[in-house]
């Protein structure tokens, strides 16, 4: 899972409870019809958006692969909590059996769950918030990493009894300031302008596979194994006396025979101050960066109209699994492009702006 978040105040959402959420049922065969009623009722809100299609600020675009099921979801949510500077991105990668159902169950609940805790935590330092800027920045931060933190904790408490998923990215922009939450290979790649006026790839995230040596320390410290098949030559997550399941991610929603033995759900939160140079964000699953290079990505997307920007880099993606992987089944490919300046020459976003940054999201977006 990838996602991130931007936003310029760090108060909770001001009309909460229109998204209280509810959680569902334990038994998996019960939960279908109350997540149908909720999904009702999400699908509704104005400037949601978990379909292809795309915002005045955003693309997004996914693309089932050639292994089955499409186990993505994305979601693209501007004026988070009816926060008119606000926007949340994710993407969602599942996998098993039911990966798809948790996917999308996961792209509901867990924005909803961050709002939760959210609220909360800015209830509890409500003292703290009206102290001087610098402070206001850093506490800001300090909320929603909490806030990710624990609304991951409570997504993973309720998947127990369901299903897994393999990776999720998801994030908060409001105003200047951008905050990201990655579990898994999803990943956010910023495309920005150096003092050159370059632009540049510049990757936001961490795969966190289990052969990064600080995942891997984890996991040996809790006497999970960490190799790779010699046909394979991909690291995995394995118990310490069965060769199963072989899982290629070193956090994880689910997968709880792995929980003990050193897979985590507790997502890498970072935050950034975005700048006049920094021109927009891709939010993609690991189907994407399988076969592309960060480089590659940003030009592609800086090259786009904004409008097709998230399809024109699925279909690259595409592209590449048969060229360069042609043995191989592609995976599925989801991708979310959010702009940060407006969009002042058609189909190209290769200036820089210059003076006061505008939000984009002053101005509240109706869209699917």
């Amino acid at each position: 899972m990838g996602s991130c978040l931007s936003g310029a105040s760090s108060a909770p959402p001001s009309h909460y409870t229109n998204y209280y959420y509810e959680s569902p049922s334990k038994t998996y065969n019960n939960i279908n019809t109350h997540d149908s009623n909720q999904e009702m009722r999400l699908h509704r809100i104005p400037g949601r958006i978990f379909l292809n299609g795309s915002s005045p600020f955003a693309s997004l675009f996914c693309k089932q692969g050639s292994k089955g099921i499409n186990q993505d979801a994305m979601l693209l949510w501007e004026n988070f909590g009816y926060m008119d500077d606000t926007v949340f991105c994710g993407v969602f990668d599942g996998h098993g059996q039911y990966g798809h159902v948790v996917a999308k169950k996961v792209r509901d609940a867990f924005p909803l769950k961050i709002m939760n805790e959210w609220k909360s935590r800015c209830r509890e330092d409500d003292n703290n918030i009206n102290n001087n800027n610098n402070n206001k920045n850093n506490n800001h931060f300090k909320i929603m990493r909490e806030s990710f933190v624990k609304a991951s904790k409570s997504m993973d408490r309720e998947l127990k009894q369901q299903h897994s998923m393999d990776s999720y990215g998801s994030g908060t922009t409001a105003g200047q300031e951008l905050v990201i939450a990655n579990v898994g290979d999803s990943r956010a790649v910023l495309g920005t302008r150096d003092p050159n006026g370059s632009l540049i790839a510049l990757q936001l995230t961490t795969d966190l596979k289990p052969n990064l040596p600080r995942e891997a320390e984890r996991i040996m410290m809790c006497k999970g194994r960490v190799f790779a098949l010699e046909n394979e030559g991909i690291a995995r997550l394995w118990l310490p006396n069965a060769d199963s399941p072989g899982l290629a991610m070193a956090r994880a929603f689910g997968d709880f025979c792995l929980k003990d033995f050193g897979l985590i759900s507790i997502p890498e939160v970072s935050y950034r101050h975005l700048t006049d140079h920094d021109q927009f964000i891709v939010l993609a699953t690991d189907g994407i960066w399988d076969v592309m290079s960060n480089e590659q990505v940003v030009n592609i997307v800086a090259s786009a109209p904004r409008s097709s920007a998230a399809k024109l880099l699925v279909e690259a993606a595409v592209q590449a699994w048969r060229t360069k992987l042609p043995s191989s089944k592609p995976d599925d490919c989801s991708a979310i492009c959010l702009f940060f300046h407006p969009n002042a020459t058609p189909n190209t976003n290769t200036s820089v702006a210059t003076g006061a940054r505008e939000s984009p999201y002053k101005t509240k977006q109706k869209h699917q």
